[in-house]
């Protein structure tokens, strides 16, 4: 145990964000880096050791929290990496982006507020990289066994690098022309600098995966010819089917999906652009999607320097505390302000759009909604509460429905769809045709990035086990039947 005391005698205090008008003029992280371990090593003290860690259970990859805690109290931090490396290839992902089911499932989260384990977990790997301590782990021999994987995101990379490192040639497939997936291009610099994703591809590239970039499986390359070339496939190209809005108006110029949106500021820092060709500058933005695509629309909106921005979710408001039907230790859904609520703007919950209108030219000016009701299974307008709101630039941020079905990948391998859409497979993550796996959110639908890298990691061991007919000594956290422990 850490400290014996330290859950009683320690207050939960998370890491501190920089001021709100000093990070909406730039592009970096929202969190101080850095000069935090003095800070992470009192609140690793909180961590009770529990007899049964429950946090175990609330992180798909089974991250073994109370050790690194303690080895991050001890301030033992090359051990701490070692045993975060033991369950996740990339905690400084999961770290920034994951919205930390563990902490929902602290024990001291019961009565107390939780230990801050993912301000843990990001100080150890930053530490960690500062240190030089992670370095390539190449494989002692090779199998003489190639497997392609087909997208680059947390799924893709986690598959590439469990499967190299036991000794498999892998060749990463990316559609976009950077490596990355939506780690790349979907979520914003000020959430995660895209340095943290190119020091682990140079690492994964000198353990010797190969990356390949602007090639579409299924178009630039034939998905079936591909089978014939390599041992094994694993798809984990991600769940990119976004969800439209079908409304009077959807037409007009102006309104965008997020995705459409999103990776244009990203490529203004990759230095692809000089100005995005879609910006919020001067513009009143509506952002409909209460998620955290649609706080992402939001943080860009406001570094882009909208004029204002109104985000709408269809959806009643959460409330403050753990409702009584999402007890512990399951992630309850609660209200959550994140770092680009609180550099502005409007959130309306309980709306629904009922139309977009225009100006002469063919672009959107105005918002029509109404305030509805769940009822029935259904949500109702409310007669009398219809209300017009300005809109220069909207952005749909409404979710994904499976993967992408437009390239041809899944008719030209003949693949089966589950009854939501996705590629089905089985307990070994495989699918109806011989020697393709899944894995991510292909085969899970959309989900949390540490689903994905879980799904990942045990994907590639069953891979590994149809590779050389041997049980594998790869680990497995999860199956695919899994779910997350909510309600």
């Amino acid at each position: 145990m850490a400290d014996p005391k330290g859950f009683l005698t320690t207050p939960r205090v998370a890491a501190p964000a920089r001021p709100v008008e000093e990070r909406k003029q730039d592009w970096r992280e929202v969190y101080v880096p850095g000069g935090l371990l003095p800070l992470i090593s009192k609140q690793a003290g909180r961590c009770m050791d529990c007899g049964i860690p429950f946090c175990h259970n609330g992180c798909p990859l089974g991250n073994l929290i109370p050790e690194w805690n303690d080895y991050a109290y001890r301030e033992d931090w090359r051990a701490a990496a070692e045993r975060l490396h033991a369950t996740n290839n990339f905690p400084e992902f999961t770290g920034r982006l994951c919205p930390a089911p563990c902490e929902s499932a602290c024990v001291l989260g019961i009565n107390q507020p939780a230990v801050t384990i993912k301000n843990v977990e990001v100080s150890i790997i930053d530490k960690a990289w500062d240190s030089g301590d992670v370095t390539p782990q190449p494989p002692d021999r090779l199998s003489g066994k190639t497997v392609a994987v087909i997208g680059s995101g947390p799924a893709g990379l986690a598959v590439a690098q469990q499967l190299t490192r036991a000794g498999h040639t892998v060749a990463v497939y990316e559609r976009a022309d950077r490596i990355g997936g939506l780690l790349r291009y979907g979520i914003p610099e000020f959430k995660m600098e895209k340095r943290h994703i190119n020091r682990r591809i140079e690492q994964m590239r000198a353990e010797g995966t190969k990356f390949r970039t602007g090639v579409q499986i299924g178009t630039d390359l034939d998905a079936a010819q591909l089978t014939q070339r390599y041992d094994a496939m694993v798809i984990a190209a991600g769940a990119t089917q976004w969800r439209d809005l079908p409304v009077e108006g959807r037409d007009l110029k102006g309104i965008y999906q997020a995705m459409e949106y999103l990776p244009l500021s990203n490529k203004v820092q990759e230095g692809d652009y000089v100005a995005p060709p879609i910006t919020a500058e001067g513009k009143h933005v509506v952002v409909i999607g209460g998620g955290d695509t649609g706080a992402d629309c939001v943080g860009t909106a406001h570094r882009q320097g909208a004029l204002s921005v109104t985000q709408l979710e269809i959806m009643p408001r959460p409330g403050d505390d753990r409702p009584t039907h999402q007890p512990w230790p399951t992630m309850p859904q609660v209200y959550k302000v994140t770092s680009a609520h609180e550099e502005g703007g409007e959130r309306l919950y309980s709306v629904n759009t009922l139309r977009f209108t225009g100006d002469a030219e063919g672009h959107v000016r105005e918002l029509h909604l109404v305030e509805v009701v769940f009822e029935g299974g259904t949500f109702v307008p409310q007669e009398g509460t219809e209300r017009v709101i300005p809109a220069d630039l909207v952005t749909l941020a409404m979710g994904f429905t499976g993967t992408d079905r437009s390239n041809g990948l899944i008719e030209q391998l003949g693949l089966e769809l589950d009854a939501r859409g996705n590629i089905a497979r089985d307990a070994s993550f495989a699918t109806n045709v011989p020697g393709v796996f899944v894995a991510g959110d292909a085969g899970r639908g959309q989900s949390l990035i540490v689903w994905a890298i879980a799904e990942g990691r045990s994907a590639a061991k069953a891979v590994d086990q149809y590779l050389t007919g041997i049980p594998s000594a790869l680990p497995a956290p999860i199956r695919p039947t899994d779910r997350p422990l909510t309600v």
